[in-house]
């Protein structure tokens, strides 16, 4: 793909004259002169194939005029294997490996803007090298309940966090000439019926909840394309939606790029034209198999939208705003001839991804101070469950890659301590032996002659006279568990994980829970594990992570970015009862009733139930005390802008990392309020006995509240509290002040 680059500067190059050298193709005139000179040399057909796809991951360009095609390419956390031109099959390269990312559940557990600055310039330089002009991600989907199959695809529960988390992966991303789709624009909260749910959701919950973070990707991350979702708001589907689409991405924000189909997610001829789509993907694109000659030219913005034009029924002022803003993005991508070569599976990213990894992970319980492990020669370290052998970065949908190399878990373990102890593997349990997804294939053998029962008691044997007992499981990729398409069941794991974990609980006082996975989980054998650790979907170097924290060469920093609630009827979404996980044809209702009150905002409220673990939640392997925070009322300014300090010292004896959370909140509102909301974070490193004043500066946005009446912010005066913390529920200070 990276030939059509070279092409296309020998064409200009052998321009005789800069002074007969096209505008469009005159790199020194504004971009807005260019696009205008472009368009007005362009047939309408020419346009029109500019709308919708030419295979399955490119549209076309103008070949005509040397304007190349768009390629795209999922996903989020890594850049997918090649498929055929018209079909989901292997094109058979061997050279499409790439590293394999942490999910953005674990970026967003960082809690470290930094990271995700380095994340984004990584699998954008990936991207680069393979000849991709828009990488389909990041998700910014707002975790509304557990079962959501696609939430380690998204960063988590609070729109604050999400959205100061995506801006810098834009950034990252798009300083290689390479254009993010953030997904899914907008309500896409779970996979069942997620083609045809309508979504019913009141204005402010809508402004306050699940948009923040897109909007945050559009004016602060300076996004080039969004990506509309499957579901339907107000009755359209949302990539053809007027009210998400027109009214408040362009008309609110200013968003001046293109608007992408999900892949088959076009409906309509005249809503596509209309509503704000740009260019259409996947709506059956088998045209091989379907016995079209060119299924691409009968797609919605296809021949239909010229059939239109040339009869009357339609003009062509929306297809030329379309075409100028894919003119746009060639321009900042395809047609960009300042931007770098990048680099694919070098040791620059796989550091990234390991360090990624290791900042993300979480630190749930630590009872007797067992983690980190000190191994002396030796020791017995038994490792069980099926998670510290199957690899991980094959399946879960659209996200999954073939690359170069994946560390396990259990050969992470053996790396960092099989030179001075006996690392031994049990099974535990069976899940899934499968590793496929579209063609690629994992080849491993993970089949199992051993019942549940001889495979809990093997592992009971061993664990006996172990020093450390590490059990690895959690969820998978599978269908019904962390994988497009479907949600889970439940919140329990699955598999029979649970009778394994109570029975080496019962077996050793040594054990420690690795779960592995995207989404909350069930815990009734919590009080009996002194050690629980949340590593995510890690990657290629899952292994080396989940070691470099259990062996305290990394310290955990990672805080939840989501709740973890006891039971699934401790949850909102499913407390109302409006979500039921049962796939059905026709369109069916889903009434956000919750409202604003998700995740932690939720169970601020109550006072009976409380979640498992909390929102923002993480231990270390030191400590920190954090000293009384100072209000500055004597700077207050008229719009509210007040300074909030506090002191944060390191206690223990190793350097570690903390994210100092603030959350407001309004103590009377003419409208109901959150207890509190998060509203700034800062994640500070320390050495022992170190200590550091952390200052956030609060503003007129972290106190105003979407009128829906009124349709605008609204701050209102009275008394408000500022909350400082290291969890939802686990505040350290709280200051007041009156606006």
């Amino acid at each position: 793909m990276r030939i059509r680059y070279i092409i296309a500067a020998l064409v200009i190059a052998a321009t005789p004259l800069a002074a007969q050298t096209p505008i469009y193709l005159d790199e020194n005139k504004p971009v807005d002169e260019r696009i205008e000179d472009a368009l007005s040399r362009m047939t309408l057909k020419e346009k029109i194939a500019m709308l919708h796809a030419q295979s399955k991951f490119s549209s076309s360009g103008v070949p005509r005029l040397g304007i190349p095609e768009i390629w795209t390419t999922d996903g989020p956390h890594g850049i997918r294997p090649e498929v055929l031109w018209d079909e989901w099959d292997q094109a058979g390269w061997t050279n499409d490996s790439c590293v394999a990312f942490p999910a953005l559940t674990c970026l967003a557990a960082t809690w470290n803007t930094e990271m995700a600055a380095l994340y984004g310039k990584s699998i954008g330089e990936e991207a680069v090298y393979r000849g991709k002009d828009v990488l389909l991600g990041p998700g910014v989907n707002i975790y509304r309940t557990p079962l959501n199959g696609r939430n380690f695809e998204y960063m988590g529960e609070d729109p604050y966090l999400a959205g100061a988390m995506v801006a810098p992966y834009v950034k990252g991303v798009q300083s290689n000439g390479v254009a993010t789709c953030v997904k899914h624009y907008a309500l896409n909260n779970h996979e069942v019926n997620r083609h045809n749910t309508n979504v019913i959701v009141d204005d402010r919950t809508l402004y306050e909840i699940y948009l923040p973070a897109f909007k945050a990707a559009v004016q602060e991350g300076g996004t080039w394309a969004i990506m509309g979702s499957y579901n339907i708001y107000k009755n359209q589907h949302c990539c053809h939606n007027e009210y998400l689409l027109e009214k408040i991405l362009r008309e609110e924000w200013g968003y001046d790029g293109v608007v992408i189909s999900d892949w088959g997610g076009t409906h309509d001829t005249d809503q596509a034209i209309t509503n704000g789509l740009d260019i259409e993907f996947g709506t059956g694109t088998d045209g091989l198999r379907a016995g079209t000659t060119n299924a691409y030219d009968n797609y919605y913005l296809a021949y239909p939208y010229y059939e239109k034009i040339l009869c009357g029924e339609v003009g062509t002022e929306e297809l030329d705003a379309k075409v100028r803003r894919i003119l746009r993005l060639a321009y900042r991508t395809s047609m960009n001839r300042s931007k770098p070569f990048g680099s694919l599976c070098s040791d620059a990213h796989y550091a990234a991804a390991r360090e990624i990894g290791g900042e993300g992970i979480v630190l749930l319980k630590n009872d007797g101070d067992l983690l980190p492990m000190t191994v002396e020669r030796d020791a017995k370290i038994l490792v069980v469950g099926e998670n510290a052998i199957k690899m991980m970065t094959v399946g879960g949908g659209s996200s999954s890659l073939k690359v170069q190399r994946e560390i396990s878990p259990l050969d992470g373990i053996r790396e960092r301590f099989g030179e001075i102890a006996e690392v031994v593997y049990e099974r535990g349990y069976v899940g899934d032996v499968t590793g496929e997804y579209n063609g690629v294939t994992t080849g491993q053998n993970l089949s199992e002659s051993r019942s549940a029962e001889q495979l809990i008691a093997d592992a009971v044997a061993q664990a006996k006279d172990a020093d450390y007992v590490i059990f690895v499981g959690g969820l998978n990729k599978s269908d019904h568990q962390d994988c497009e398409n479907t949600d889970r069941a439940g919140l329990g794991l699955p598999y029979g994980q649970d009778q394994v974990i109570e029975a080496l609980a019962a077996a050793t006082d040594r054990l420690i829970v690795v779960n592995v996975s995207g989404n909350a989980v069930a815990m009734p054998w919590g009080s009996e594990v002194p050690a629980i650790v949340q590593a995510w979907y890690i990657g290629s170097e899952a292994g080396h992570a989940i070691a470099d924290v259990l062996s305290g060469d990394v310290n955990p920093s990672g805080k939840l970015p989501f709740t973890f609630p006891v039971a699934l009827e401790d949850v909102p979404a499913h407390i109302f009862g409006e979500y039921t996980g049962v796939s059905v044809r026709d369109t069916v209702d889903i009434e956000y009733k919750e409202g604003i009150f998700v995740g932690y905002r939720w169970t601020d409220m109550q006072k009976k139930t409380k979640p498992l673990f909390a929102f923002g939640h993480g231990l270390s392997y030191t400590k920190f005390e954090y000293g009384k925070p100072v209000i500055d009322l004597k700077k207050m300014s008229p719009d509210g802008t007040v300074k909030v300090t506090v002191s944060v010292t390191n206690t223990g004896d190793r350097e570690g990392q903390e994210v100092v959370q603030m959350y407001v909140g309004d103590r009377k509102s003419s409208l109901p309020r959150p207890v509190k909301e998060l509203k700034g974070f800062s994640k500070i490193r320390l050495a022992p006995g170190e200590s550091r004043e952390v200052t956030f500066v609060i503003d007129s946005d972290d106190l105003s509240f979407f009128d829906p009446e009124k349709h605008e912010w609204v701050v209102e005066p009275g008394m408000f509290d500022i909350y400082i913390a290291a969890a939802a529920d686990d505040v350290r200070g709280k200051v007041s002040f009156e606006l």
